[in-house]
């Protein structure tokens, strides 16, 4: 599963502090329909991500109902973006 969306980039400030992207609400009906077939536990589901020209592996993360995506620092650092920026992600989904 392919899916394509610009979002904007945000920093939870938690004891873990990280930076995300939220997946729009669409495309968290689609993943949470398959969630079952990939989901390693706690709801976390594996994929391949891009965001620019940047490629990286991670997991969607369960937040309030949708998933949002880790935006790892190399990344942001890479592609020049930073909290308010607005990113096109591709997520890849193995189903």
């Amino acid at each position: 599963m392919d899916l394509e969306f610009d979002g904007e980039i945000w920093f939870w400030r938690g004891p873990a502090p990280w930076h995300f992207v939220t997946v729009p609400q669409a495309h968290c009906v689609e993943i949470a329909a398959n969630a079952d077939l990939v989901t390693y536990g706690w709801g976390m589901i594996p994929v391949a991500v891009r965001v620019g020209a940047t490629d990286y592996t991670t997991s969607l993360w369960p937040k309030d109902g949708a998933y949002i995506v880790p935006i790892k620092t190399a990344v942001r650092k890479a592609e020049r973006v930073d909290v308010g920026d607005t990113v096109t992600v591709r997520l890849t989904l193995d189903v």
